[in-house]
Protein backbone atom coordinates (compact mmCIF):
# COMPACT_ATOMS: atom_id res chain seq x y z
CA UNK A 1 0.00 0.00 0.00
CA UNK A 2 1.45 3.54 -1.01
CA UNK A 3 -1.59 5.43 -0.22
CA UNK A 4 -4.54 4.90 2.27
CA UNK A 5 -7.54 6.71 3.70
CA UNK A 6 -8.18 7.25 7.17
CA UNK A 7 -12.10 7.02 7.70
CA UNK A 8 -12.01 8.89 11.11
CA UNK A 9 -11.14 12.31 12.35
CA UNK A 10 -9.54 14.26 15.20
CA UNK A 11 -6.85 12.65 16.61
CA UNK A 12 -6.99 9.37 15.62
CA UNK A 13 -6.90 10.42 12.23
CA UNK A 14 -3.85 12.24 13.12
CA UNK A 15 -2.13 10.20 15.36
CA UNK A 16 -2.38 7.32 12.03
CA UNK A 17 -1.23 9.48 9.55
CA UNK A 18 2.02 10.58 11.37
CA UNK A 19 3.03 6.93 11.03
CA UNK A 20 2.09 6.36 7.67
CA UNK A 21 3.90 9.43 7.15
CA UNK A 22 6.99 7.49 8.96
CA UNK A 23 6.58 4.63 6.46
CA UNK A 24 6.52 6.93 3.22
CA UNK A 25 2.75 5.84 2.58
CA UNK A 26 0.46 8.48 1.54
CA UNK A 27 -2.51 9.53 3.35
CA UNK A 28 -6.45 10.84 2.60
CA UNK A 29 -8.37 12.21 4.96
CA UNK A 30 -12.12 12.78 5.06
CA UNK A 31 -14.32 15.21 6.47
CA UNK A 32 -17.84 16.67 7.06
CA UNK A 33 -19.08 20.13 7.46
CA UNK A 34 -17.63 20.16 11.48
CA UNK A 35 -14.02 19.27 9.92
CA UNK A 36 -13.46 21.42 7.21
CA UNK A 37 -10.71 23.46 9.01
CA UNK A 38 -9.84 20.75 10.98
CA UNK A 39 -5.94 19.63 11.62
CA UNK A 40 -6.36 16.04 10.27
CA UNK A 41 -7.67 17.37 7.05
CA UNK A 42 -4.48 20.17 6.79
CA UNK A 43 -1.87 17.32 7.29
CA UNK A 44 -3.03 14.47 5.12
CA UNK A 45 -1.84 14.77 1.35
CA UNK A 46 -5.10 14.76 -0.04
CA UNK A 47 -8.51 15.32 1.70
CA UNK A 48 -12.30 14.30 0.97
CA UNK A 49 -15.17 15.83 1.48
CA UNK A 50 -18.42 13.20 2.63
CA UNK A 51 -20.98 15.14 4.20
CA UNK A 52 -23.05 17.20 6.68
CA UNK A 53 -21.64 17.57 9.95
CA UNK A 54 -24.30 14.54 11.63
CA UNK A 55 -22.06 11.27 11.46
CA UNK A 56 -24.84 9.58 10.07
CA UNK A 57 -24.30 11.84 7.06
CA UNK A 58 -20.70 11.62 7.11
CA UNK A 59 -18.29 9.45 8.87
CA UNK A 60 -20.95 6.51 9.00
CA UNK A 61 -21.32 6.68 5.29
CA UNK A 62 -19.84 3.79 4.33
CA UNK A 63 -20.37 4.50 0.47
CA UNK A 64 -18.89 7.52 0.02
CA UNK A 65 -15.69 6.50 2.61
CA UNK A 66 -15.05 3.39 -0.36
CA UNK A 67 -16.25 6.37 -3.07
CA UNK A 68 -13.42 8.78 -1.31
CA UNK A 69 -10.95 5.91 -1.92
CA UNK A 70 -11.72 4.84 -5.49
CA UNK A 71 -11.73 8.97 -6.17
CA UNK A 72 -8.31 9.28 -4.64
CA UNK A 73 -6.49 5.85 -5.86
CA UNK A 74 -6.19 4.99 -2.02
CA UNK A 75 -5.76 0.99 -1.96
CA UNK A 76 -6.59 0.67 1.92
CA UNK A 77 -8.78 2.28 4.92
CA UNK A 78 -7.63 2.74 8.07
CA UNK A 79 -11.28 2.99 10.52
CA UNK A 80 -9.53 3.91 13.52
CA UNK A 81 -12.01 3.47 16.42
CA UNK A 82 -15.47 4.48 16.90
CA UNK A 83 -17.71 5.25 13.53
CA UNK A 84 -17.05 2.29 11.34
CA UNK A 85 -13.93 0.88 12.68
CA UNK A 86 -16.56 -2.81 13.96
CA UNK A 87 -18.68 -2.64 11.42
CA UNK A 88 -18.59 -6.29 9.89
CA UNK A 89 -20.85 -4.76 6.88
CA UNK A 90 -18.82 -2.16 6.23
CA UNK A 91 -15.44 -4.53 6.29
CA UNK A 92 -17.26 -6.40 3.92
CA UNK A 93 -17.87 -4.00 0.83
CA UNK A 94 -14.46 -2.96 1.75
CA UNK A 95 -13.45 -6.11 0.35
CA UNK A 96 -15.92 -6.44 -2.35
CA UNK A 97 -14.56 -3.21 -3.66
CA UNK A 98 -11.12 -4.86 -4.26
CA UNK A 99 -9.51 -2.66 -0.94
CA UNK A 100 -8.17 -3.59 1.75
CA UNK A 101 -9.19 -2.89 5.11
CA UNK A 102 -6.61 -2.16 7.98
CA UNK A 103 -8.34 -4.25 10.82
CA UNK A 104 -10.02 -7.70 11.20
CA UNK A 105 -11.72 -10.02 8.75
CA UNK A 106 -15.72 -9.11 8.76
CA UNK A 107 -16.22 -12.62 10.17
CA UNK A 108 -13.84 -11.92 13.16
CA UNK A 109 -15.77 -8.76 13.79
CA UNK A 110 -19.38 -10.66 13.33
CA UNK A 111 -18.50 -13.14 15.99
CA UNK A 112 -16.81 -11.16 18.46
CA UNK A 113 -19.19 -8.50 17.76
CA UNK A 114 -21.67 -9.76 19.94
CA UNK A 115 -21.24 -10.63 23.30
CA UNK A 116 -22.98 -13.93 23.19
CA UNK A 117 -21.24 -15.63 19.78
CA UNK A 118 -17.57 -14.34 21.42
CA UNK A 119 -18.63 -16.21 24.93
CA UNK A 120 -19.33 -19.28 22.49
CA UNK A 121 -16.07 -18.81 20.65
CA UNK A 122 -13.61 -18.62 23.74
CA UNK A 123 -14.99 -20.82 25.45
CA UNK A 124 -13.85 -23.57 23.23
CA UNK A 125 -10.71 -23.07 24.72
CA UNK A 126 -12.09 -23.17 27.87
CA UNK A 127 -11.16 -19.28 28.66
CA UNK A 128 -12.79 -18.56 32.68
CA UNK A 129 -16.08 -17.14 32.29
CA UNK A 130 -18.03 -15.12 34.43
CA UNK A 131 -21.16 -17.54 35.89
CA UNK A 132 -24.09 -16.89 33.82
CA UNK A 133 -26.59 -17.66 31.06
CA UNK A 134 -24.77 -19.12 27.55
CA UNK A 135 -27.53 -18.02 25.66
CA UNK A 136 -29.75 -15.15 25.11
CA UNK A 137 -32.81 -15.13 27.12
CA UNK A 138 -36.08 -16.66 26.10
CA UNK A 139 -37.72 -17.78 28.91
CA UNK A 140 -37.93 -15.06 31.71
CA UNK A 141 -39.27 -17.64 34.31
CA UNK A 142 -36.06 -19.85 33.56
CA UNK A 143 -33.76 -16.86 33.42
CA UNK A 144 -35.02 -15.99 37.05
CA UNK A 145 -34.50 -19.30 38.15
CA UNK A 146 -30.87 -19.51 36.80
CA UNK A 147 -30.19 -16.46 38.15
CA UNK A 148 -31.39 -17.85 41.86
CA UNK A 149 -28.72 -20.25 41.36
CA UNK A 150 -26.13 -18.16 40.13
CA UNK A 151 -26.56 -15.64 43.41
CA UNK A 152 -27.89 -12.03 43.43
CA UNK A 153 -26.91 -9.08 42.76
CA UNK A 154 -26.75 -10.28 39.10
CA UNK A 155 -26.11 -8.47 36.16
CA UNK A 156 -28.21 -8.60 33.06
CA UNK A 157 -26.17 -7.12 30.06
CA UNK A 158 -27.15 -6.95 26.05
CA UNK A 159 -25.77 -8.94 23.85
CA UNK A 160 -25.06 -6.38 21.29
CA UNK A 161 -24.08 -3.72 23.91
CA UNK A 162 -21.08 -1.80 25.12
CA UNK A 163 -20.71 1.65 27.17
CA UNK A 164 -23.01 0.82 29.65
CA UNK A 165 -26.35 0.66 27.53
CA UNK A 166 -29.08 -2.35 28.48
CA UNK A 167 -27.14 -3.27 31.26
CA UNK A 168 -29.02 -3.82 34.70
CA UNK A 169 -27.73 -4.76 38.13
CA UNK A 170 -30.15 -6.43 39.79
CA UNK A 171 -30.09 -7.21 43.45
CA UNK A 172 -33.46 -9.24 44.41
CA UNK A 173 -35.49 -11.77 42.50
CA UNK A 174 -38.01 -9.84 42.92
CA UNK A 175 -36.87 -6.79 41.04
CA UNK A 176 -35.47 -9.19 37.83
CA UNK A 177 -38.61 -8.76 35.59
CA UNK A 178 -38.84 -5.49 35.89
CA UNK A 179 -34.68 -4.76 35.70
CA UNK A 180 -35.09 -7.30 32.15
CA UNK A 181 -37.85 -5.57 30.49
CA UNK A 182 -35.47 -2.05 30.78
CA UNK A 183 -32.67 -3.73 29.61
CA UNK A 184 -34.37 -5.24 26.52
CA UNK A 185 -35.97 -1.98 26.04
CA UNK A 186 -32.54 -0.06 26.37
CA UNK A 187 -30.52 -2.82 23.90
CA UNK A 188 -33.40 -2.54 21.33
CA UNK A 189 -33.14 1.48 21.36
CA UNK A 190 -29.57 1.53 21.46
CA UNK A 191 -28.48 -1.66 19.35
CA UNK A 192 -31.44 -2.74 17.20
CA UNK A 193 -31.08 -5.92 19.02
CA UNK A 194 -33.09 -6.65 22.63
CA UNK A 195 -31.31 -9.89 23.34
CA UNK A 196 -30.13 -9.97 26.89
CA UNK A 197 -28.21 -12.51 28.65
CA UNK A 198 -27.07 -12.78 32.59
CA UNK A 199 -23.87 -12.79 34.40
CA UNK A 200 -23.20 -12.99 38.60
CA UNK A 201 -22.26 -9.60 39.43
CA UNK A 202 -18.44 -9.00 40.21
CA UNK A 203 -18.84 -6.56 43.30
CA UNK A 204 -15.41 -5.02 42.96
CA UNK A 205 -14.15 -5.55 39.63
CA UNK A 206 -10.89 -4.56 38.00
CA UNK A 207 -10.88 -4.05 34.42
CA UNK A 208 -8.01 -4.92 32.94
CA UNK A 209 -7.60 -5.95 29.27
CA UNK A 210 -4.88 -7.85 27.05
CA UNK A 211 -3.17 -6.25 23.54
CA UNK A 212 -2.76 -8.69 21.11
CA UNK A 213 -1.35 -8.79 17.14
CA UNK A 214 -2.30 -11.42 15.12
CA UNK A 215 -1.00 -12.01 11.13
CA UNK A 216 -2.10 -14.13 8.33
CA UNK A 217 0.80 -16.11 8.65
CA UNK A 218 -0.69 -17.71 12.16
CA UNK A 219 1.15 -15.52 14.32
CA UNK A 220 -0.90 -14.48 17.01
CA UNK A 221 1.02 -13.12 20.40
CA UNK A 222 0.29 -10.61 22.80
CA UNK A 223 1.76 -7.31 24.57
CA UNK A 224 1.11 -7.51 27.80
CA UNK A 225 -2.10 -5.69 29.53
CA UNK A 226 -3.67 -2.28 30.36
CA UNK A 227 -6.04 -1.85 33.33
CA UNK A 228 -8.75 0.90 32.82
CA UNK A 229 -10.45 0.60 36.34
CA UNK A 230 -11.07 4.14 36.80
CA UNK A 231 -14.55 4.81 34.71
CA UNK A 232 -17.16 7.04 34.63
CA UNK A 233 -20.52 5.85 32.90
CA UNK A 234 -18.60 2.16 32.86
CA UNK A 235 -16.85 4.43 30.05
CA UNK A 236 -12.71 4.57 30.75
CA UNK A 237 -11.23 7.75 31.71
CA UNK A 238 -7.60 7.04 32.93
CA UNK A 239 -6.09 3.78 31.64
CA UNK A 240 -2.07 2.72 32.81
CA UNK A 241 0.08 -0.03 31.49
CA UNK A 242 1.23 -2.23 33.38
CA UNK A 243 -1.61 -2.99 35.99
CA UNK A 244 -0.08 -2.37 39.56
CA UNK A 245 -2.15 -5.70 40.61
CA UNK A 246 -0.61 -8.88 38.32
CA UNK A 247 1.52 -11.13 39.56
CA UNK A 248 3.90 -12.80 36.23
CA UNK A 249 2.06 -15.64 36.66
CA UNK A 250 -1.44 -13.82 36.27
CA UNK A 251 0.02 -11.78 33.36
CA UNK A 252 1.16 -15.11 31.64
CA UNK A 253 -1.84 -16.98 32.36
CA UNK A 254 -4.24 -13.60 31.09
CA UNK A 255 -1.57 -13.37 27.67
CA UNK A 256 -2.53 -16.87 27.20
CA UNK A 257 -5.93 -17.00 27.23
CA UNK A 258 -5.94 -13.74 25.50
CA UNK A 259 -4.36 -14.93 22.46
CA UNK A 260 -6.53 -18.07 22.51
CA UNK A 261 -9.62 -15.96 21.94
CA UNK A 262 -7.93 -14.61 19.31
CA UNK A 263 -7.08 -17.87 17.44
CA UNK A 264 -10.79 -18.69 18.08
CA UNK A 265 -11.61 -16.16 15.24
CA UNK A 266 -8.39 -16.66 12.90
CA UNK A 267 -7.70 -13.02 14.20
CA UNK A 268 -5.31 -10.36 11.90
CA UNK A 269 -4.34 -7.05 12.98
CA UNK A 270 -4.46 -4.88 16.49
CA UNK A 271 -7.49 -6.18 18.90
CA UNK A 272 -8.07 -6.34 22.45
CA UNK A 273 -9.59 -8.78 24.87
CA UNK A 274 -11.06 -7.65 27.90
CA UNK A 275 -11.03 -9.17 31.21
CA UNK A 276 -12.54 -8.76 34.24
CA UNK A 277 -10.99 -9.58 37.84
CA UNK A 278 -12.24 -9.84 41.59
CA UNK A 279 -11.05 -8.78 44.71
CA UNK A 280 -9.52 -12.43 44.72
CA UNK A 281 -7.37 -11.99 41.51
CA UNK A 282 -9.63 -14.46 39.26
CA UNK A 283 -10.17 -13.68 35.93
CA UNK A 284 -12.64 -13.73 33.59
CA UNK A 285 -13.73 -13.22 29.60
CA UNK A 286 -15.58 -9.94 29.40
CA UNK A 287 -15.21 -9.47 25.52
CA UNK A 288 -12.95 -8.60 22.61
CA UNK A 289 -12.65 -4.91 20.83
CA UNK A 290 -11.93 -5.65 16.93
CA UNK A 291 -9.99 -2.66 16.83
CA UNK A 292 -7.24 -0.26 17.76
CA UNK A 293 -8.69 1.33 21.41
CA UNK A 294 -7.69 4.65 22.57
CA UNK A 295 -5.67 3.58 24.89
CA UNK A 296 -3.41 1.94 22.85
CA UNK A 297 -0.30 4.68 23.46
CA UNK A 298 0.35 3.41 27.14
CA UNK A 299 0.85 -0.34 25.14
CA UNK A 300 3.48 1.64 22.78
CA UNK A 301 5.72 2.95 25.54
CA UNK A 302 6.03 0.01 27.83
CA UNK A 303 6.94 -2.01 24.89
CA UNK A 304 8.36 0.42 22.38
CA UNK A 305 6.35 -1.26 19.57
CA UNK A 306 4.50 1.06 16.95
CA UNK A 307 1.12 -0.66 17.39
CA UNK A 308 -0.52 1.61 13.77
CA UNK A 309 2.76 0.58 11.89
CA UNK A 310 2.23 -2.90 12.70
CA UNK A 311 -1.80 -2.60 11.80
CA UNK A 312 -0.56 -1.42 8.48
CA UNK A 313 2.27 -4.36 7.90
CA UNK A 314 -0.06 -6.68 9.09
CA UNK A 315 -2.49 -5.63 6.37
CA UNK A 316 -0.23 -5.79 3.66
CA UNK A 317 0.50 -9.23 4.38
CA UNK A 318 3.43 -9.37 6.30
CA UNK A 319 4.53 -11.41 9.35
CA UNK A 320 5.13 -9.97 12.47
CA UNK A 321 8.67 -9.33 12.41
CA UNK A 322 9.21 -9.75 16.41
CA UNK A 323 7.92 -13.25 18.78
CA UNK A 324 6.59 -13.25 21.82
CA UNK A 325 9.55 -13.90 23.80
CA UNK A 326 11.38 -10.76 22.25
CA UNK A 327 8.52 -8.75 24.54
CA UNK A 328 9.11 -7.08 27.93
CA UNK A 329 7.87 -4.91 29.98
CA UNK A 330 9.91 -1.48 30.19
CA UNK A 331 8.79 1.33 32.83
CA UNK A 332 5.00 2.38 32.91
CA UNK A 333 2.70 4.61 31.14
CA UNK A 334 -0.82 6.22 31.92
CA UNK A 335 -3.30 8.19 29.86
CA UNK A 336 -5.97 10.23 31.02
CA UNK A 337 -8.87 11.29 28.23
CA UNK A 338 -8.98 15.16 28.23
CA UNK A 339 -12.62 15.29 27.63
CA UNK A 340 -14.63 18.33 27.37
CA UNK A 341 -16.89 17.36 30.15
CA UNK A 342 -18.15 19.11 33.60
CA UNK A 343 -16.83 16.32 36.18
CA UNK A 344 -19.12 18.65 38.79
CA UNK A 345 -21.83 17.82 36.37
CA UNK A 346 -22.36 14.22 36.46
CA UNK A 347 -19.32 14.58 33.74
CA UNK A 348 -21.74 16.18 30.72
CA UNK A 349 -20.47 17.36 27.17
CA UNK A 350 -19.26 20.70 27.69
CA UNK A 351 -19.27 22.78 24.18
CA UNK A 352 -17.70 26.11 23.64
CA UNK A 353 -14.43 27.55 22.09
CA UNK A 354 -11.21 26.74 23.13
CA UNK A 355 -10.11 30.64 23.92
CA UNK A 356 -6.61 29.46 25.80
CA UNK A 357 -4.71 25.84 24.74
CA UNK A 358 -0.89 25.01 25.54
CA UNK A 359 -0.40 21.80 25.99
CA UNK A 360 2.58 20.31 28.09
CA UNK A 361 5.98 19.38 27.57
CA UNK A 362 8.95 17.51 28.55
CA UNK A 363 10.39 14.03 29.19
CA UNK A 364 8.09 11.50 29.23
CA UNK A 365 5.04 13.52 27.93
CA UNK A 366 2.85 12.64 24.82
CA UNK A 367 -0.30 14.33 23.71
CA UNK A 368 -2.57 13.28 21.20
CA UNK A 369 -4.89 15.38 20.10
CA UNK A 370 -6.73 17.33 17.22
CA UNK A 371 -7.17 20.49 18.24
CA UNK A 372 -5.68 24.10 18.32
CA UNK A 373 -6.05 27.38 19.82
CA UNK A 374 -9.56 29.20 18.92
CA UNK A 375 -11.12 26.07 17.44
CA UNK A 376 -14.70 25.00 18.73
CA UNK A 377 -15.85 21.64 19.85
CA UNK A 378 -18.49 20.58 17.87
CA UNK A 379 -21.96 19.05 19.20
CA UNK A 380 -21.94 16.46 16.92
CA UNK A 381 -19.39 14.01 17.88
CA UNK A 382 -17.28 12.53 20.82
CA UNK A 383 -16.23 15.02 23.97
CA UNK A 384 -12.89 14.20 23.78
CA UNK A 385 -10.09 16.54 23.23
CA UNK A 386 -6.74 14.90 23.31
CA UNK A 387 -5.15 11.78 24.80
CA UNK A 388 -2.42 13.15 27.68
CA UNK A 389 -0.03 9.97 28.16
CA UNK A 390 2.95 10.20 30.46
CA UNK A 391 6.12 7.45 30.97
CA UNK A 392 8.19 7.12 33.82
CA UNK A 393 10.94 4.30 34.61
CA UNK A 394 8.17 3.10 37.53
CA UNK A 395 4.51 3.68 38.49
CA UNK A 396 5.35 6.90 40.84
CA UNK A 397 7.36 8.69 38.29
CA UNK A 398 4.14 8.38 35.39
CA UNK A 399 1.86 9.47 37.98
CA UNK A 400 4.67 12.65 39.08
CA UNK A 401 4.86 13.74 35.39
CA UNK A 402 1.05 13.08 34.97
CA UNK A 403 0.50 15.56 37.92
CA UNK A 404 3.14 18.00 36.28
CA UNK A 405 1.43 17.39 32.78
CA UNK A 406 -1.44 18.22 33.96
CA UNK A 407 -0.51 21.93 35.60
CA UNK A 408 0.96 22.76 32.25
CA UNK A 409 -1.56 21.94 30.12
CA UNK A 410 -3.55 25.16 29.84
CA UNK A 411 -7.34 25.05 28.66
CA UNK A 412 -10.19 27.95 29.12
CA UNK A 413 -13.01 28.48 27.32
CA UNK A 414 -14.80 25.04 28.02
CA UNK A 415 -15.18 22.86 31.25
CA UNK A 416 -12.21 19.77 31.09
CA UNK A 417 -11.24 16.14 32.84
CA UNK A 418 -7.83 17.53 33.65
CA UNK A 419 -9.03 18.42 37.16
CA UNK A 420 -10.60 15.28 37.45
CA UNK A 421 -7.23 13.54 36.21
CA UNK A 422 -5.27 15.73 39.10
CA UNK A 423 -7.51 14.19 42.02
CA UNK A 424 -7.44 10.72 40.80
CA UNK A 425 -3.60 10.79 40.82
CA UNK A 426 -3.26 12.57 44.18
CA UNK A 427 -5.63 9.98 45.67
CA UNK A 428 -4.61 7.20 47.84
CA UNK A 429 -6.81 4.73 46.34
CA UNK A 430 -4.80 5.37 42.70
CA UNK A 431 -1.30 5.72 44.22
CA UNK A 432 -1.95 2.55 46.49
CA UNK A 433 -3.28 0.58 43.76
CA UNK A 434 -6.24 -0.08 45.81
CA UNK A 435 -9.14 1.02 43.57
CA UNK A 436 -11.52 -0.95 41.25
CA UNK A 437 -14.23 0.19 38.81
CA UNK A 438 -16.24 2.31 41.24
CA UNK A 439 -13.39 4.60 42.15
CA UNK A 440 -15.54 7.56 40.95
CA UNK A 441 -18.72 6.30 42.81
CA UNK A 442 -16.93 5.56 45.91
CA UNK A 443 -14.39 8.56 46.15
CA UNK A 444 -15.35 11.19 43.53
CA UNK A 445 -17.98 14.58 44.55
CA UNK A 446 -18.23 17.95 42.70
CA UNK A 447 -16.73 19.61 46.13
CA UNK A 448 -13.43 18.09 45.87
CA UNK A 449 -12.57 20.05 42.84
CA UNK A 450 -14.37 22.83 44.36
CA UNK A 451 -11.88 22.81 47.36
CA UNK A 452 -9.16 22.42 44.88
CA UNK A 453 -10.18 25.81 43.18
CA UNK A 454 -10.95 27.83 46.37
CA UNK A 455 -7.25 26.15 47.21
CA UNK A 456 -5.41 27.19 43.79
CA UNK A 457 -7.77 30.77 44.20
CA UNK A 458 -6.41 30.96 47.52
CA UNK A 459 -2.89 30.41 46.59
CA UNK A 460 -3.13 33.24 44.05
CA UNK A 461 -4.10 35.31 45.81
CA UNK A 462 -1.71 35.23 48.19
CA UNK A 463 0.94 35.47 45.43
CA UNK A 464 -0.60 38.49 44.16
CA UNK A 465 -0.52 40.06 48.09
CA UNK A 466 3.23 39.09 48.15
CA UNK A 467 4.06 40.68 44.85
CA UNK A 468 2.40 43.86 45.97
CA UNK A 469 3.70 43.93 49.41
CA UNK A 470 7.01 43.44 47.94
CA UNK A 471 6.90 46.27 45.25
CA UNK A 472 5.72 48.46 47.99
CA UNK A 473 8.52 47.76 49.93
CA UNK A 474 10.76 48.50 46.65
CA UNK A 475 9.32 51.63 46.82
CA UNK A 476 9.93 53.09 50.07
CA UNK A 477 13.42 51.51 50.58
CA UNK A 478 13.90 53.57 47.27
CA UNK A 479 12.53 56.23 48.52
CA UNK A 480 14.71 55.89 51.74
CA UNK A 481 17.83 55.90 50.50
CA UNK A 482 16.75 58.57 47.76
CA UNK A 483 16.04 60.57 50.95
CA UNK A 484 19.91 59.68 52.58
CA UNK A 485 23.02 62.02 53.14
CA UNK A 486 25.12 59.54 52.22
CA UNK A 487 23.41 58.99 48.98
CA UNK A 488 23.58 63.05 48.30
CA UNK A 489 27.37 62.60 49.47
CA UNK A 490 27.79 60.12 46.41
CA UNK A 491 26.15 62.23 43.40
CA UNK A 492 28.03 64.97 45.06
Amino acid sequence: MQKILIANRGEIALRIMRSAREMGIKTVAVYSDADRDALHVRYADEAVYIGEAPSNQSYLMGEKIIDACKQTGAEGIHPGYGFLSENAAFARKVREAGLILIGPSPEAMEVMGNKLSAKAAAMKYDIPMVPGTEEAITDINEAKQRAVEVGFPILIKAAAGGGGKGMRIVEAVGDFEEQMQLAVSEATSAFGDGSVFIERYVSSPRHIEIQVLGDTHGNILHLFERDCSVQRRHQKVIEEAPSSVLTPEIRKAMGKCAVDVARSVNYTGAGTVEFIMDDQLNFYFLEMNTRLQVEHPVTEFITGIDLVKEQIRIARGEAISFKQEDLEINGHAIELRVYAEDPANNFLPDIGTLQTYVTPKGPGVRVDDGFEQGMEIPIYYDPMIAKLITYGKNREEAIERMIRAIDEYHITGITTTLAFGKFVMQHEAFTSGNFDTHFVKKYFTPEVLQTGNEEEAMIAALLVEKLLSSKKLSTNNTVAVESSNWMKNRKN
